[in-house]
């Protein structure tokens, strides 16, 4: 018999609350839920434990960066992949563009049309490295640091407004448990690196 001849609907499904979010208000997380009932119901052999899980961090990271690069650095006139390569220049020091992709995230020919824009901009200096002369070497220029350190403070700040919605113990707990998962995912061999 259908869900539809037993009176039945999808629906229904998509009503029922996971116990994972019992304590969360009504419809904040509806496509974790879903998915969460729907693999229930469709695939009921998968770890649903491992799947929250990265379907949460996927979806929180997302949230994170786009209200940063909304409430942030957009009005400082950058995009978020600006901001990324920018404070990895900051935090780093001079990089060649390979590197400076691998420690963005980033692949080589977004770190180049990036480091042309900022260098346009005047926050990004580029010139040729000593050991190739093929490669360049990123660098920040006194204006790109000043730009970097100002939008900074107004980036932290939203920063701590996201840890305020924890504890200061929840807080240290969640760094633990990312600084696991970060550490795991450089040194795993089984772990797919962007090259």
């Amino acid at each position: 018999m259908s869900q539809a001849q037993d009176g039945g609907s999808d629906r229904d499904d998509a009503d029922r609350v996971d116990p994972v979010f019992e304590d969360t208000p009504r419809g904040a997380l509806p496509v974790v839920e879903r998915a969460l009932g729907r693999t229930a119901e469709r695939l009921p052999d998968v770890d649903r434990a491992a799947m929250t899980m990265v379907l949460l961090l996927h979806r929180v990271a997302n949230t994170v960066v786009y209200d940063l690069e909304s409430t942030v650095h957009r009005p400082a006139g950058w995009s978020w992949s600006a901001f990324r390569l920018v404070f990895t220049l900051w935090a780093s020091g001079p990089q060649e563009s390979s590197r400076a992709a691998e420690l963005t995230g980033m692949s080589r020919a977004a770190v180049s049309s990036l480091s042309k824009t900022l260098s346009a901009s005047g926050l990004v200096r580029s010139t040729p490295a000593d050991r190739d002369r093929r490669a360049v070497v990123l660098s920040l220029t006194d204006e790109g640091t000043e730009r970097l350190e100002s939008t900074f403070q107004a980036h932290n700040a939203r920063e701590a407004e996201w840890a305020g919605l924890l504890t200061a113990d929840e807080v240290a707990t969640l760094n633990v448990l990312l600084t696991k998962l970060a550490s795991a995912a450089q040194t795993a061999n089984w772990v797919s690196h962007r090259s």
